[in-house]
């Protein structure tokens, strides 16, 4: 008995590999197999560089070589993410850029009503649904991927 505890022993012990740091050649970064892929991004604060982050990381995504041409993105924003469709913010420009390469820009109803905000006081290029987080489970149980930089 002692000498099958000791062949099992050498043979667990063999068959152990050395913890080793992660080279640059294991590494795979993952790669395009979809013909479509949707990304919801969230923004729920009126911080203008959290903002401009956000407003970046959409645009990153659409030139990611892997994504390039299959990838439909919205931008639902809520709460005091409303700011980057205020008409005396600084973002109309990068916006259109967006809606123009395709990006939905969506704007929560529930915000708007509840913050008293006139919907001519927003861009009159963007969308409604009744409720940002409605939006989010929604295009969560769709498949969405939900980013929320």
């Amino acid at each position: 008995m002692k000498y099958i505890f000791a062949l099992a022993a050498v043979l667990f012990f063999a068959n152990l590999k050395p913890a080793t740091a992660q080279t640059k050649n294991e590494f795979q970064a993952a790669k395009s197999k979809n013909k479509q892929y949707y990304a919801l991004y969230a923004l729920n604060s009126g911080d203008e560089q959290k903002i401009a982050g956000t407003l970046r990381n959409i645009k990153n995504a659409l030139e990611d070589p892997r994504l390039k041409g299959k990838l439909h993105v919205e931008l639902i924003a809520f709460s005091g993410g409303v700011a980057v469709y205020d008409k005396n913010g600084p973002f109309k420009e990068t916006l259109l850029d967006l809606k123009s390469r395709g990006v939905d820009l969506v704007q929560c109803e529930n915000t708007i009503r509840e913050r008293k905000i006139e919907k001519s006081s927003l861009y009159d290029f963007i969308n409604y649904v009744p409720s940002g987080n409605g939006e989010i489970i929604l295009r969560h149980y769709e498949g969405w991927a939900i980013v929320h930089p």
